[in-house]
């Protein structure tokens, strides 16, 4: 069996099962943007270069899709610390 046709069928029973489009469309983009960020070991630059979309543009995308606190397959990045100006801190 094809992708192509696989895809047909996995379409056909979604829309037989009463899916909208909105959740179908939001669920496939959600899979397919942590299959990629899976195979870039959460790297976004890397990723949003591979989907052809801006970083900021899949940064927020990817903010949809927080699960407790993290996203399943990205990495967390540390809160960079500003010293304030003129402190010695």
């Amino acid at each position: 069996m094809t992708m192509k046709s696989r895809l047909e069928d996995l379409v056909k029973d979604m829309v037989e099962g009463g899916i909208s489009y909105k959740d179908a469309v939001e669920e496939f983009q959600k899979h397919f943007i942590l299959a990629v960020l899976k195979k870039t070991n959460g790297n976004l630059s890397k990723a949003a270069e591979e989907l052809g979309v801006h970083r900021n543009t899949l940064s927020k995308q990817v903010g949809e899709y927080f699960q407790n606190g993290h996203m399943a397959g990205a990495r967390l990045r540390r809160d960079r610390v500003r010293k304030a100006a003129g402190s010695s801190k």
